[in-house]
């Protein structure tokens, strides 16, 4: 009895070393092709929001990190500098909308500093589908609504929904959403016009994970 519980032992631990050992293999084989299918993806993420043709530098080497209440909550959000010509030109931010129907709404925004916005992107949201669902572009194509939009300072009243008397429309049975990425946009883009003067101080996404 206990020298079949032992080749038990044995042949169970053998099997789990290899396991591991094969786990272990497939991951340093596959995780080279994984994060370059991940840069692929956040650089076409990126040039919906920032069009190639603003930059000429590496935009994804310069991530940074900020922290602002106008992005919408205190948490770090991760911008991402353009550059024509080694002169910044415009940005790509991570702001949060915290203010939608089922709560907080992840959205991608890229904007110059003058309050020019180039293009957004929702890339999370729990919004009611059929009705707030609507801000993503395989929804519904609003959120183009954005583009070459000008942000001429806080008290812009045509960047709002319609009901508030601004140029975006709404959806039917549900403000709630709309308002909250256009109010999040324009917080954002406002807050772009601030950065320059910041740019040099901001700590990198490197940094910001030691």
């Amino acid at each position: 009895m206990l020298d079949s519980i032992r080749k038990n032992g044995v042949t169970l631990a053998l099997f789990a070393a290899v396991t591991t050992g094969v786990t272990a293999v497939i991951n340093t084989v596959t995780k080279p092709t994984i994060e370059h299918q991940t840069a692929l993806q956040q650089k076409a993420l990126l040039d919906q929001v920032l069009p190639p043709e603003v930059y000429d530098n590496a935009i994804q080497r310069e991530c940074y990190v900020v922290t602002d209440s106008a992005l919408g909550n205190a948490k770090p959000h991760r911008l991402y500098l353009a550059r024509m010509q080694q002169k910044p030109v415009a940005v790509a931010i991570e702001t949060t909308a915290p203010d939608g129907y089922a709560g907080e709404i992840q959205i991608l925004v890229g904007a110059n500093f003058n309050g020019h916005v180039y293009g957004s992107r929702v890339v999370e949201h729990h919004e009611t589908p059929g009705l707030g669902d609507k801000i993503e572009l395989r929804i519904s194509d609003w959120i183009n609504s954005f583009n070459g939009k000008q942000v001429t300072g806080a008290d812009d009243r045509r960047f709002a929904v319609k009901k508030d008397g601004g140029d975006f429309d709404q959806f039917t049975g549900a403000t709630i959403t709309p308002r909250a990425v256009v109010n999040a946009v324009k917080r954002t883009t406002l807050y772009a016009e601030t950065l320059p003067t910041r740019l040099t101080s901001l700590p990198d996404c490197g940094e910001s994970n030691e």
